[in-house]
């Protein structure tokens, strides 16, 4: 028994000093490939062709990163990882049996793409939290912002700003326009099932309100942490 407890303490003392390592590094370089793309690989018979270019956040259009903020997260710029009143408001409506929805911020989705899993496990939920509040202490909101555009899921095989941008509109992450960019964020909840050009019904009401809500965010700034500060539009 005191050999399976010095096991465990001495596991559970390399996982914490292996994750902040793991996460202080993917500070400075790029991600190279996520779970979600292995997983994706796996799950599929024959496994569309994965495309992932990876950019700075100087080439990702103003109007992508502002796009995705109004409509994943507008408190990015503000919360520390978590937003508490997108969760209450989040479970308010689940437990009215309304249409399921997630409080997740994009730091939050971030650390999901990035570290771990899809799932909805306590175990997933208890190590998305955990990376999160690195992230969030590690890196800048420019960072996570960086490794979330560069990251995610914009349909079958397509990871990534860059990539999602030649796809669907055959042009390159640093040339998308508001109209485009809306387009883009139209498809997050559910990128395998959306297409952003030619838009779905769907996509096409998501994007006109996503244009209203970036009208109304006004200029896109950096908190004063981060070392640069976003075009305004």
């Amino acid at each position: 028994m005191k050999r399976l407890i010095k096991f465990l303490v001495k596991s559970v003392i390399w996982f914490f000093l292996l994750s902040i390592v793991w996460v202080v590094v993917y500070a400075y370089i790029n991600v190279p490939a996520t779970p979600l793309m292995a997983i994706r690989y796996f799950e599929e018979e024959n496994p569309p062709s994965k495309k992932h270019d990876w950019v700075p956040i100087e080439d990702i259009s103003a109007q992508l990163q502002k796009a995705v903020i109004c409509a994943e997260d507008q408190a990015f710029m503000t919360h520390n990882g978590f937003d508490i009143e997108a969760i209450k408001k989040a479970h308010k409506s689940n437990q009215e049996g309304k249409r399921l929805k997630g409080g997740s911020t994009i730091s939050q989705q971030t650390a999901k793409n990035v570290f771990l899993w899809p799932g909805r496990s306590w175990l997933r939920k208890g190590l998305e939290s955990y990376f999160t509040f690195l992230i969030e202490t590690f890196w800048s909101k420019e960072r996570i912002l960086e490794v979330y555009l560069n990251s995610i899921e914009f349909g079958p095989g397509i990871y990534g700003a860059e990539a999602a941008a030649n796809f669907w509109f055959d042009t390159s992450a640093k040339m998308l326009t508001k109209d485009q960019a809306a387009a883009l964020a139209s498809i997050l909840p559910n990128p395998r099932k959306y297409r952003a050009n030619p838009a779905t019904p769907y996509v096409v009401k998501r994007k006109l309100w996503i244009k209203q809500q970036m009208n109304n965010y006004g200029p896109l700034k950096m908190p004063e942490s981060s070392q640069n500060e976003l075009s305004k539009y």
